[in-house]
């Protein structure tokens, strides 16, 4: 199959063996079928196209060596279980994910771009060419989630990149970091391919796309009983329902994000309360109904 694939991509070659390095110019992949290794020019392959070699085959991702010895500590204490960096147990840390969707990228030119936005000195590890961690000390200068979230937009924009963050939660310094970055790169992992809709993730807006997916399949099914069926029948008031609730409830933001009048909004959400008997102002309503939105989306996929 590679073989076929080696015609299609002028410039390509088969490897018998793994590439030992990262190479600027090829986008390394597995067929562990056929024990083989294939190198494809970086600018021959689209991002859809990367999309699907990565569904048929292993992406060969290479570790990057750290420059300073403070962050080779890092990465060897978060990575390799290595002995935790020298810092005073009441210092908090936020580690921040990123992984940026695109071929060419300059990672000193992104390196420069992402410490640019911290008032404050941050380490930044690459785990491969596009993925890695901004590692936070808390000052009384951090910055917002919202101004993570422009510092996330502004990126994209200004280097033509689809750009992907996870922001984690300030924590003491402690042994059990390593533990707490393994789960954090679960979810965004988890977030990257399930959320499609956002590339700006927290925890708190994961966990409960997360939590529905490891439903039982009974729970799932009974879900599915209850409320997906509306759906099914009328994707219009599903988009509507689930935007309402994203946007906490808020009428005017809802229909302003959707295009439509106010007045468009209500009877569809009217409609949707009269075929449910839920009611999206309860909690448990709107926590219900929510659970069943991102049950349905997942689905769908």
């Amino acid at each position: 199959m590679l073989k076929k694939i080696l015609s299609l991509y002028d410039g390509s070659v088969l490897f018998s063996k793994k590439p030992e390095h990262a190479s600027e110019k090829f986008t390394f992949f597995f067929d562990r079928q056929e024990n083989e290794w294939i190198g494809i020019p970086k600018e021959s392959i689209t991002d859809q196209e990367f999309t699907l070699l990565k569904t048929l085959y292993e992406s060969i991702e290479f570790p990057v060596t750290p420059s300073s010895t403070l962050a080779k500590g890092w990465y060897e204490f978060l990575f390799t279980n290595g002995q935790p960096p020298s810092y005073n147990p009441d210092t908090q840390i936020r580690l921040i994910h990123f992984h940026f969707k695109g071929n060419g990228l300059d990672q000193n030119e992104m390196e420069s771009a992402l410490k640019g936005f911290f008032s404050e000195e941050v380490i930044i590890i690459w785990e491969n060419e596009n993925s890695g961690i901004v590692i936070e000390e808390k000052k009384e200068m951090s910055m917002s989630e919202k101004e993570l979230l422009t510092m996330s937009e502004t990126i994209e924009s200004d280097f033509y990149l689809k750009t992907y963050f996870y922001i984690g939660k300030f924590t003491p310094f402690a042994k059990e970091l390593p533990s707490q970055f393994l789960r954090e790169k679960e979810y965004f992992t988890f977030a990257q391919n399930h959320l499609s809709v956002s590339s700006f993730f927290t925890f708190q807006r994961i966990f409960p796309a997360f939590l529905t997916v490891q439903l039982p399949d009974d729970l799932q099914k009974m879900v599915h009983q209850e409320l997906s069926g509306v759906f099914e029948e009328d994707r219009e008031m599903f988009i509507t329902i689930k935007t309402f609730l994203e946007n906490n409830s808020n009428a005017s933001l809802t229909a302003k994000r959707l295009y439509i009048h106010r007045n468009t909004l209500q009877y569809r959400i009217d409609k949707f309360i009269d075929r449910t008997g839920i009611q999206l102002k309860d909690f448990y309503g709107a926590f219900t109904v929510f659970l069943a939105c991102l049950l349905f989306e997942y689905q769908s996929k």
